[in-house]
């Protein structure tokens, strides 16, 4: 083969690799950024008929964008990522009756799915099998005994109950104080049938969403109270959630009934109180899942700036001393648009080890999500940040350092007299005045002798 047909065929080859890279490069931006492949859901069920049982639920995700992709929890072709790219961004869990999930999943393996940024929804039940208990627990979360239900002979619903008190009606102020997790919607009480859930106290992560009256406990009904119920009161817990370091998002729910059409459309009314036509649950339901998959409460900052007042562009360095302005943009997610996020209690840090200035950072009027802070650097130097880490309840975490360094004054930079040594001054030349005078007076002054 002559040196030009190998060379032809060696750009060919090129050529071709790098069309293939191309078309490899933008068809990862396209699954990355694409709004509908952000919504890609795996729904796994143990049972066909919660597609018509749950049917208003996921009709609505549906009509959101959501692409669902409907499996048995047992299915042995399950996985959730396929060369090592994953293939959804959400998991809904609604199986509580099984055992052992099939395929590559696992609790480890959900787990995972998290630590990527994976969002998940998931339901238990009073016969809740190993699969959903082992992966509460990784999240800290605790299903109550097999056969467990919530009771509550005070406030249970009087027109779907069936005598042993295990519909009970919850009040909405049992809600978290965070309408941007459960909306503001939710008036009529809410109808629960399930497990409940025992929540780490010790796991700053959890949130416990929806929790039971004081009057209930969590017992099998079926059986006479041997021994003390594992919840009581208000430490009974019907709807937890969890937010990641990572900002992904798990919701559990000790009922499954709870995202029925049966639920979402009945009547509430707690025995002798007042009829509700419709109880609280869509609502609530719609915010959370708003919430879980991330359609609310996401903050992000841009457009970060620092530089000496002034000026427009950072130093290469900050002097001690210096008037700094910082700004930066927070933006809310809203409808799928971002938005200037409101707020008076972002706070700034100028730290080293410890921060040595802390201060809130102001809207600048008709700036949409423009803040700002002025300060002057301390009269230390060293290797300083500006920091903001804005932790909110609901909201995504909101991380951000900024190296820079801080020097001392140069040379040239010092003052030629300092007014604070005035006084030194003054000393100084005295003493010098003095010793002139001194040696004037010794010098031409002389004693008489003694002999004279």
């Amino acid at each position: 083969m002559s040196t030009n047909n190998q060379r032809s065929w060696i750009q060919f080859g090129l050529s071709q690799l790098l069309l293939v890279a191309l078309c490899l490069f933008f068809t990862e931006t396209v699954n990355t950024q694409s709004p509908q492949a952000n919504k890609n859901t795996l729904v796994l069920v143990d049972n066909l008929a919660i597609k018509e049982t749950h049917s208003t639920f996921f009709r609505r995700l549906q009509e959101n964008g959501y692409q669902l992709t409907f499996k048995m929890s047992d299915d042995q072709a399950l996985s959730l990522k396929k060369y090592g790219v994953w293939l959804y961004q959400n998991l809904i869990l609604f199986a509580p009756g099984t055992d052992e999930l099939g395929g590559d999943l696992s609790p480890e393996a959900i787990a995972e799915f998290v630590d990527a940024g994976g969002n998940i929804l998931a339901s238990g039940s009073p016969a809740a099998g190993d699969a959903i208990r082992d992966l509460a627990a990784e999240f800290g979360v605790e299903l109550d005994d097999v056969g467990s239900s919530v009771i509550d002979h005070l406030n249970y619903d009087a027109r779907n109950d069936k005598g042993k008190h295990t519909i009970i009606a919850v009040d909405p102020k049992n809600l978290v104080d965070a309408p941007i997790i459960v909306g503001k919607e939710v008036q009529a009480p809410l109808l629960y049938e399930g497990s409940s859930l025992l929540v780490d106290p010790e796991n700053p992560l959890v949130l416990e969403v929806l929790v039971a009256s004081s009057t209930s406990y969590s017992y099998d009904p079926t059986k006479p109270i041997s021994e003390y119920p594992h919840t009581v009161g208000r430490n009974t817990v019907l709807i937890a959630a969890l937010q990641a370091r990572n900002n992904a998002r798990v919701v559990f729910s000790g009922s499954l009934d709870f995202f029925s059409d049966k639920f979402f459309s009945a009547a509430v009314q707690k025995q002798g109180g007042q009829l509700f036509e419709k109880s609280g649950n869509e609502a609530l339901v719609r915010s959370l899942t708003d919430w879980v998959f991330k359609e609310n409460g996401v903050l992000r900052l841009s457009n970060i700036t620092h530089n000496k007042v002034g000026e427009t562009s950072p130093p290469a360095e900050y002097t001690i001393t210096e008037e700094v302005v910082y700004r930066a943009v927070f933006e809310e997610l809203k409808g799928g648009v971002w938005t200037g996020y409101v707020s008076d209690d972002i706070q700034l840090e100028f730290l080293r080890i410890d921060p040595f200035v802390r201060t809130t950072l102001k809207r600048v009027p008709g700036k949409s999500g423009l803040y700002e802070a002025k300060f002057i650097v301390p009269d230390v130097y060293g290797v300083f940040q500006f920091k903001i880490d804005y932790h909110r309840k609901g909201y995504t975490f909101v991380n951000s350092a900024t190296q820079v360094s801080v020097r001392p004054l140069q040379h040239t930079q010092y003052e030629r007299f300092i007014p604070g040594a005035f006084p030194y001054y003054a000393s100084a030349f005295s003493m010098m005045v003095g010793v002139c005078l001194l040696s004037c007076v010794f010098l031409h002054i002389r004693e008489k002798d003694k002999s004279e």
